[in-house]
């Protein structure tokens, strides 16, 4: 399940009218009206952005008789950061032994060019 919930998340993010959204609303509870006003497009395509920012679970809705107030759900976004976290780490892991077997590599080769210089040093005497 936690997968779905992420795949929704991340499609809701790839837009930047949905990540300009989100980041207004982790600031502050704000009417559609309100949020739309920044945006050079309709009301009924920012209410559209909004929807999928809601189904993701990334906003939550709050009606107050006419008035839709629209708040930032962060729980997704932690989610996502979390499921990131697991891969940097396996990178990181890997790359850290690349970076020693590199080192062990350059170390052996020194060790070889050293040997070769002797050699020639002890040929040309």
């Amino acid at each position: 399940m936690i997968h779905v919930h992420l795949d929704q998340t991340m499609m809701a993010l790839a837009d930047p009218t949905r990540r300009a959204i989100l980041k207004h609303l982790s600031q502050k509870e704000a009417r559609v009206t309100e949020i739309a006003r920044p945006f050079d497009m309709s009301l009924n395509a920012v209410s559209k952005h909004i929807l999928i920012l809601e189904r993701a679970r990334l906003v939550h809705r709050r009606r107050l008789g006419r008035e839709h107030f629209i708040s930032a759900n962060l729980e997704p976004l932690i989610e996502a950061a979390d499921w990131i976290d697991e891969y940097r780490r396996t990178w990181e892991e890997r790359l850290d032994r690349l970076g020693e077997y590199l080192k062990e590599l350059q170390a052996k080769e020194n060790i070889d060019k050293q040997r070769k210089e002797r050699k020639k040093c002890r040929r040309k005497k």
